[in-house]
């Protein structure tokens, strides 16, 4: 099996989930005790958050790459960052390093067009829903990407970071975020992308009537399949 490195701690509730599925994934498919082979750098997210909020993203992207580097250099075969806002400085970190840079926005759209959809509801951070770094991304594997109107943007992004970022999910928070999923399959929503990480906390397949798409879940797939060789 490959080493896979992860770049994580944006938050570190989602890298957690990233570890558990990784390791799981790698026992689904090895059986017995197997578990993945993997390097962590795990960064300190209130730094990220506040260069995030100043529009510093070089500055960002250069963490990020110091990250890469340092997981290369721990023997990381293909690199992960585990979080969907920070894949807007992905090129800095692919730029930082030799290894492959297994993109999240790839992984999610493949899952998607397996699924035979086309048209869909994306949520994440506002980053995410509104900038063009990875509804562009999507687009470019072939989907059509519909975002919340602003003030359900701004519930989504307030909910990541105030509550699920620090451990926080909350039933009205949940029912709040059907309330959007539900405004985005009448628009004409074919399946709903969970494009921040942590949101998998809060919204399962329950929670909408069309098919969710757990970007988390499908990188970890993604990796693990990767790593080895789809064997």
């Amino acid at each position: 099996m490959k080493t896979l490195g992860l770049i994580g701690g944006m938050s570190w509730e989602s890298t957690a989930e990233y570890y558990r599925l990784l390791n799981e994934l790698t026992r689904d498919r090895l059986g017995g005790l197997h578990s993945a082979r993997l390097v962590l750098h795990s960064v300190d997210f209130a730094v990220i958050e506040q260069l995030q909020t100043a529009g510093r993203w070089d500055e960002a992207g250069e963490v990020l790459a110091a990250a890469a580097r340092s997981l290369e250099a721990a023997g990381a075969d293909l690199l992960l960052i585990c979080t969907n806002t920070m894949h807007k400085v992905a090129g800095h970190v692919e730029a930082a390093v030799s290894v492959p840079l297994l993109h999240l926005a790839d992984a999610t759209a493949a899952a998607v067009r397996a699924a035979g959809l086309r048209r869909v509801g994306l949520l994440g951070t506002a980053f995410t829903m509104e900038q063009d770094f990875y509804r562009g991304r999507l687009a470019s594997g072939g989907l059509d990407v519909l975002v919340p109107d602003a003030a359900a943007r701004a519930l989504v992004h307030r909910v990541i970071y105030e509550e699920l970022c620090v451990g926080v999910v909350r039933e009205e928070s949940r029912a709040a975020y059907r309330r959007v999923i539900g405004d985005l399959v009448a628009a004409g929503a074919e399946g709903i992308v969970l494009g921040c990480t942590e949101i998998e906390l809060l919204v399962r397949q329950e929670d909408s009537p069309v098919p969710v798409f757990p970007t988390a879940r499908l990188h970890a797939e993604a990796a693990v399949a990767a790593a080895l060789d789809d064997r």
